[in-house]
């Protein structure tokens, strides 16, 4: 193998750790670790990937539930697994930062948020999505049956997800002590509920299935209600601005940094 090719290999194969370092798209490593379950929503089944951490008795433990994308759809519960998780599940980071993570898998012909993803804008719907419902029922479950720490329960969410992420936090910004939505879009006339919650939202200017627009509005109208978001726009980067976001060490600093007790009432 010459040098050109060994180069090419080293790229796509390894994590540049930095600022600004990629991480490939992949299921975590240990997959396995992620225990099976669903909960019932009427007559619909959610399905849903839990990975627990260490846990020493008496101390309870931050809990980050992921909100796939529109790909990840389906009743394998497999495919939610496939992007966002591997970083937080690793066993270094797990060692640094032991948390609980929920990935539920949305339905096919379902959504997060039952909207229109072809609009440069869209309503927060009356209800919650059948899907949205069986999130909340898993968090509220977790919170008794595990020793998760309800001051430290952090949702995220990339495309369809980040659709979902703002949704929840639209509809429950009392629930979440922070957000980070991910190439996505939500109601802007909701900003004004959204000043409090701590929100770190990402967006790649050259995204072409959701606008970046529906970012850049929403940042704007949370700003203009008040609140202080935080937010980064990746320049040249597509739809998939998720690789780049996940793999930030400043996202989790600052994610983890974060108390629903710290927000002022």
């Amino acid at each position: 193998m010459n040098i050109l090719k060994k180069s090419l290999l080293l790229g796509l194969l390894m994590v540049k750790v930095s600022s600004e370092m990629w991480v490939i798209s992949a299921p975590p490593a240990n997959a396995s670790a992620f225990t099976k379950g669903a909960v019932s929503v009427g007559d619909s089944s959610i399905p849903y990937r839990l990975f627990s951490p260490e846990t020493q008795a008496g101390k309870k433990y931050p809990l980050v539930v992921f909100l796939h994308g529109s790909g990840e759809r389906g009743e394998d519960n497999e495919n939610q697994l496939r992007h966002g998780l591997a970083m937080m599940s690793s066993a270094e980071f797990q060692a640094k930062e032991p948390v609980f993570l929920l990935a539920p898998q949305c339905p096919n012909g379902r959504k997060w948020s039952e909207v229109d993803w072809s609009k440069m804008e869209s309503a927060l719907p009356a209800e919650p999505s059948v899907p949205m419902t069986g999130v909340m029922k898993m968090i509220d479950s977790l919170v008794v049956s595990a020793p998760v720490d309800p001051d430290r329960i952090y949702i995220t969410g990339l495309s369809m997800g980040g659709y979902g992420t703002w949704d929840a936090i639209s509809r429950w910004a009392d629930r979440f002590a922070a957000a980070v939505p991910v190439c996505g879009g939500g109601d802007e006339k909701q900003a004004a509920r959204l000043t409090g919650i701590p929100i770190w939202c990402f967006h790649g200017d050259q995204d072409k299935a959701v606008p970046v627009e529906r970012s850049r509005n929403m940042i704007e109208a949370i700003k203009g209600a008040g609140g202080k978001p935080n937010y980064t726009e990746y320049p040249g980067v597509g739809h998939n601005s998720w690789d780049k976001a996940y793999a930030d060490p400043a996202l989790y600093k600052w994610l983890f940094a974060q108390r629903l007790s710290q927000r002022a009432r």
